[in-house]
């Protein structure tokens, strides 16, 4: 479980390809104190199980679904990483239950600027659009947001610069493809009403 209140932007120090499975090294300096191998680790948005860490470094082995269903398969080394450490027990809970299960990918189509924030608007497949509401909440890239804007199959997160300084959305540029996990309760009600109807 996290909160998509992103710890730190943390680098991809290197890349293992092996068969259809990637082990990625992370560097990282907040997120690596104390880190043992089989915690959680949440990377773009992505839980992942540490298998191997270091003083300054940890690695993490995403397989064949993993690499199919989110944007971990494009990253290259040095390339910035959204990092979230699993939520402990009696800590304040901010932003949202968020479970690091990515439902899909994003693509950004517009990037606009204002006076004191920017919207960033991603594109979705028409599958999800049912799962965006006004105001709602939505994790992109592990970090918490509210649904600012809808518009088909498209919809807007306002990003504050505190935000824009303490995650990889100062990277982020119109065509990237970003994580997406849609609020859990939502898909617990559309299951939960299918099952009624029977």
């Amino acid at each position: 479980m996290f909160t998509g209140l992103v710890e730190e932007v943390g680098v991809i120090d290197s890349i293992e390809r092996n068969r259809k499975s990637v082990i990625f090294s992370v560097r990282g300096k907040k997120t690596v104190r104390g880190i043992r191998i089989d915690e959680s680790i949440a990377i773009n948005g992505v839980c992942l199980t540490v298998i191997r860490s270091s003083r300054r470094k940890f690695q993490v082995q995403a397989v064949e679904e993993t690499l199919r269903k989110t944007n971990l398969g494009d990253l290259q080394e040095e390339d910035p990483v959204n990092l979230e450490r699993a939520l402990l027990p009696g800590e304040r809970l901010g932003g949202h239950f968020v479970l690091a299960h990515i439902d899909g990918v994003g693509v950004v189509t517009k990037i606009q600027t204002r006076a004191s924030s920017w919207m960033f608007w991603f594109k979705i497949p028409q599958r999800f659009t049912r799962y965006l509401i006004p105001v709602g909440s939505i994790a992109v890239n592990g970090v918490s947001l509210t649904v600012a804007r809808l518009q088909g199959r498209e919809f807007a997160v306002s990003i504050i610069p505190h935000t824009m300084d303490v995650t990889t959305f100062r990277y982020m540029k119109v065509g990237d493809k970003a994580n997406i996990e849609f609020d859990v309760l939502g898909k617990y009600v559309e299951r939960l009403l299918k099952h009624r109807k029977r």
